[in-house]
């Protein structure tokens, strides 16, 4: 029985890889939050990356979803061989999952080929300096699992192998008609999905987009729906100061929002394309037509089945699993392995 290490990290990700898992029923599964190697364990142990998926925040916002669902969990992969890791960022790529076969699968929407972009294309700098614009460039990926035709020949021209891609749609987003079925209470209104653009160091001017928003919305009622990782107090005092009679919610279910608004406001984010797929009048920070090209396939929500067949693929090329001594993939810096024991048996390996 083949097993297989599942790299999650916000919510969404989580959640497609637990999809994916289901329609594996032949394999062994386990999760873990996302993670990197010994530099960035330490940094996200002491609180510096909060404003990532290698954050405290999330990570236990993924260990508390994958422990309601009873999932087997081992952190940071240390505790088995491997014969395949999915995940679903490659901007880091943990040193022990490089020894396996990885499969690649699409969060959702990437962000824009800025000045940190370019920087870091030609000064070969960490990809993660420039987020989630410069996804699908490790690699380190046998398949690389995307949305829809649209990304398909963004990722090409960003430079990824065609040969490397499958057009499989994407788990969360692929059916989108079945959110018309919800019990929020609100219809026809205005909604405005915010960012975390602040907390993630980008510039974002919130009251211009307060104000906009309320002109568009042109005495409809507003609801603004916040983004998980912001600031929510400084969010809420902004818009009361702007528009004191919208609605704001800090959690609740935004697909279900979306399918009962008029129209959806957001300037980068990928709920923007739920709103495309079930016609909605949309306002977007992202040139339009680009949008609705790179909208996810609806393919009935069969995404994480093909996401699955994908994986079955990739096994059977790899007739020898590249998997190595589970101790020496252990990174440097973790819990239970002490450096200096880690050296002693690196010389030791070394010698034999």
């Amino acid at each position: 029985m083949p097993r297989i290490l599942y790299i999650c990290g916000s919510l969404n990700q989580t959640s497609q890889m637990h999809q994916i898992a289901q329609h594996l029923p032949e394999a062994e599964h386990f999760f873990t939050p996302f993670y990197g190697d010994a530099l960035l364990r330490w940094l996200s142990r002491n609180g510096f990356l909060e404003f990532t998926i290698l954050g405290n925040k999330l990570r236990n916002r993924a260990l508390r979803y994958l422990r309601s669902h009873d999932l087997q969990i081992d952190e940071y992969g240390m505790n088995n061989d491997y014969d395949l890791v999915l995940t679903c960022s490659d901007l880091i790529v943990p040193s022990n999952a490089r020894r396996c076969p990885i499969v690649l699968v699409q969060e959702g929407m990437t962000d824009p080929e800025g000045f940190a972009y370019h920087l870091v294309r030609h000064l070969r700098l960490p990809r993660y300096l420039a987020s989630t614009a410069t996804t699908g460039l490790s690699d380190t990926y046998e398949k690389f699992c995307v949305a829809s035709e649209g990304y398909r020949d963004l990722f090409i021209r960003k430079g990824v192998t065609p040969e490397k891609l499958e057009v499989t749609g994407i788990p969360n987003f692929d059916n989108c008609a079945q959110f018309h079925d919800n019990d929020f209470p609100h219809r026809d209104f205005v909604l405005v999905a915010t960012s975390d653009a602040r907390e993630t160091f980008k510039f974002e001017n919130r009251r211009r987009l307060i104000r906009r928003s309320r002109e568009v919305a042109a005495g409809r009622q507003l609801i603004f729906k916040l983004h998980p990782n912001e600031n929510h107090a400084r969010a809420i005092q902004e818009i009361r100061e702007e528009v004191p009679d919208a609605l704001v919610f800090t959690d609740g279910n935004i697909e279900h929002m979306i399918a009962n608004c008029e129209v959806l406001i957001t300037r980068f984010s990928t709920v923007v394309y739920i709103g495309l797929a079930l016609g909605k009048e949309v306002y977007s920070e992202f040139d339009m037509e680009e949008l609705r090209r790179q909208t996810p396939i609806q393919n009935g929500g069969t995404s994480a089945r093909n996401i699955a067949d994908v994986c079955r693929s990739v096994l059977a090329d790899t007739p020898t699993s590249r998997r190595t001594d589970r101790w020496i993939n252990a990174p440097l810096y973790q819990g239970g392995v002490r450096p200096l024991r880690y050296v002693a048996r690196l010389f030791s390996t070394m010698r034999s």
